[in-house]
């Protein structure tokens, strides 16, 4: 229990911790919000409950919004450092994540503008913004679903070629490497799955699904983005403790 607390308590000392935690708060409130109202036989004091909770989460989700109008720099130097992904051994997953950075890049002004047009900050209409932003988000999601189906099977190959030979560490290291793709998958498609919910209407399932499912696919991906979080601390917490005993989004 005091594990979990200080884990907590560490996710909320970071800038991303905190934003994934609310995230997940944000659309955690959105589910339980939504089935509440949906349900036709929940007496008044419930309904007022889902409607609190319906207004909790859009404040949750506008905080996000404010708090990413100071992404754009760390966005920047991100794709920067990544430059046409060099490093990268395959020219696929290369092109795919220059295209995915510049998607992202491009997304956070669009946000802003949409944001600032509804503060009335200035004098546009936020709609087709919003709209951009989405059709950005929607994108760098679809791109990021196409990378790791490509890493996964980049990965599928070194896993016969050492099942051939010896390396059994190796082998369950690509496994675990297997289940992350496989993961962030799954939270993308859950996460594109409400992009298109929130595209005009006419555009595939646009407009048509209930607060509850939003709150459901949008819980999913937070909680697997909290877990990738959480795997990926420990690991860096064990390799540095190994090194010091031997001697060193964007909805």
């Amino acid at each position: 229990m005091q594990q979990s607390v200080e884990s907590l308590v560490r996710l909320l000392e970071t800038y991303r911790g905190r934003d994934k935690v609310i995230r997940t708060f944000c659309y955690g409130s959105q589910l339980v919000g939504g089935a509440l109202t949906q349900k036709a036989a929940a007496d008044a004091s419930s309904q007022r409950l889902g409607k609190s909770l319906l207004l909790f989460s859009a404040q949750l989700s506008h905080c996000r919004t404010v708090l990413r109008l100071f992404d754009d720099l760390s966005m920047l130097a991100y794709s920067h450092s990544y430059g046409l992904g060099a490093s990268e051994e395959d020219a696929g997953v290369r092109w795919i994540s220059v295209l995915t950075n510049v998607a992202d890049q491009l997304y956070y002004p669009c946000e802003h503008i949409a944001w600032a047009a509804d503060a009335e900050l200035i004098k546009v209409r936020s709609d087709k913004w919003w709209l951009f932003s989405t059709v950005l988000w929607g994108t760098s999601l679809l791109l990021g679903i196409l990378r790791s189906f490509r890493v996964l099977l980049l990965l599928r190959k070194k896993l016969k070629k050492h099942r051939r030979g010896e390396g059994g560490s190796r082998r369950s290291d690509l496994h675990r490497q297997m289940q992350a793709e496989m993961l962030s998958i799954l939270s993308s498609m859950a996460d594109l799955c409400n992009a298109v919910h929130w595209m005009p209407p006419g555009f595939l399932w646009a407009g048509r699904f209930p607060s509850w499912l939003v709150g459901l696919l949008g819980s999913t991906s937070s909680l697997i983005g909290l877990i990738q979080m959480n795997t990926s601390s420990s690991e860096l917490s064990g390799s540095t403790a190994l090194s010091s005993q031997s001697g060193g989004d964007a909805n």
